[in-house]
């Protein structure tokens, strides 16, 4: 048989691969498994997936209504991820009450995550979303420094955060370490107060080099202000200020 009688066959198979092509590039994703505890928000959050992109891949009509043990379909993503540990479960903007901080000897319950910069961004509402912690802007490459004792139980990246750390600490504390350029301490390392376990960049989405600070009780996002020291080389944002 000739070439030209070849070609039909040919552009038919073609066509074919160029199909399937794009028909595995519309299905790449994962699915997730929903835990107690769990909410669209908090999955989409941890994958980098917007609520409303969740809700239509999965044809949620109602998508306050998702179920532990339920499936989801994250669109995009390339490995299932540990949303309880990623995203706090909940906010709190109050004041700790006196009995869970330590007594009033001068000691705080964490130190500053870097030596010096400039607080952008606080912890509370921020558009139609909220901050769950606070931004400090500094030079790209600033040391990242663990502001308590603890254990790193997730070192990775992620589309929002970017490259991020957490630490578990004592009473059930957390902190957590977004926008890196590096992370320089693995999961399961113990940290030291005071010891760099990152450089600060612009890794995920943000806009421009800065570290995002979270501190967390029992999962629960408080506002880091109330348990750092009073500033002295790093600065307060002034009304208005909004970077991320």
């Amino acid at each position: 048989m000739g070439n030209e009688a070849r070609q039909p066959g040919w552009r038919t198979a073609a066509v074919v691969v160029g199909v399937a092509m794009i028909l595995a590039g519309c299905s790449r994703g994962v699915y997730h498994r929903v835990r107690p505890g769990d909410s669209l928000y908090r999955i989409g959050k941890a994958y980098g997936v917007s609520v409303q992109a969740l809700a239509r891949a999965n044809r949620l009509r109602d998508p306050s209504r998702i179920t532990a043990g339920q499936r989801l379909f994250v669109p995009g993503a390339r490995r299932q991820l540990p949303v309880h540990v990623i995203t706090p479960s909940d906010v709190n903007a109050k004041a700790p009450r006196r009995e869970e901080l330590p007594p009033a000897d001068g000691a705080r319950l964490f130190a500053w995550p870097i030596s010096a910069g400039s607080v952008t961004s606080g912890f509370g509402p921020r558009g139609e979303s909220f901050h769950d912690g606070i931004d400090i802007a500094a030079a790209a490459g600033t040391a990242v420094l663990a502001a308590a004792d603890g254990d790193v139980i997730y070192a990775d990246a992620l589309a929002g955060y970017g490259n991020v750390i957490i630490v578990r600490h004592d009473r059930g504390y957390a902190t957590v370490y977004a926008h890196n350029r590096q992370n320089q301490a693995a999961e399961g390392a113990r940290v030291r107060r005071g010891q760099q376990i990152a450089t600060l960049g612009d890794s995920g989405r943000t806009t421009g080099p800065n570290l995002h600070f979270e501190v967390r009780r029992d999962n629960v996002a408080r506002n880091p202000l109330y348990y750092l020291p009073p500033p002295t080389s790093v600065a307060l944002a002034g009304p208005g200020s909004s970077a991320h």
